[in-house]
């Protein structure tokens, strides 16, 4: 079993300019998504303007890695040759309630054949690849 939840051989994340906060909060066990500070909206995936009120004053800020299942797909077959010997794994989109509610995608840790509910809490946890060149990490989701 690796230490890592999927197989490893998958490509890394390439951060851009744009969301290179959002990278570098995560290798340092933080969550940061844009806000906007007109209308104090939140907003993920990040864009140079806001979603809400279009004004270009948005920064990235702290929030809690904690949030609800919103939806998930439990996936079966294989959609990369680095996954061919994985089974299954569940991938969740999770929504921020301390964040107005935006929603990331990410993986649900544990048994992926285990029932999944929506609604049921869960928190972030951070899967540092540290021999990848360069070292990146991932936002996984966990059950509370």
């Amino acid at each position: 079993m690796s230490e890592y939840y999927l197989n490893p051989g998958l490509a890394q994340p390439v951060g851009t300019e744009l969301d290179e906060p959002f990278w570098s909060g995560l290798r340092e066990n933080v969550v940061r998504v844009q806000q906007c500070q007109s209308c104090q909206g939140y907003q993920w995936g990040p864009e140079w303007i806001c979603h809400h009120c279009h004004s270009d004053e948005v920064t990235f800020v702290e929030v809690a890695p904690e949030g609800v299942i919103y939806s998930y797909e439990r996936v079966w077959h294989p959609v990369h040759p680095a996954l061919s010997e994985q089974g299954a794994y569940v991938v969740v989109l999770v929504e921020l309630p301390h964040a107005g509610n935006v929603r990331m995608v990410g993986n649900l840790l544990g048994d992926a054949e285990a029932d999944v509910e929506i609604g049921a809490s869960v928190r972030g946890v951070f899967e540092h690849h540290e021999d990848a060149e360069p070292p990146f990490t991932l936002l996984q989701w966990e059950r509370v």
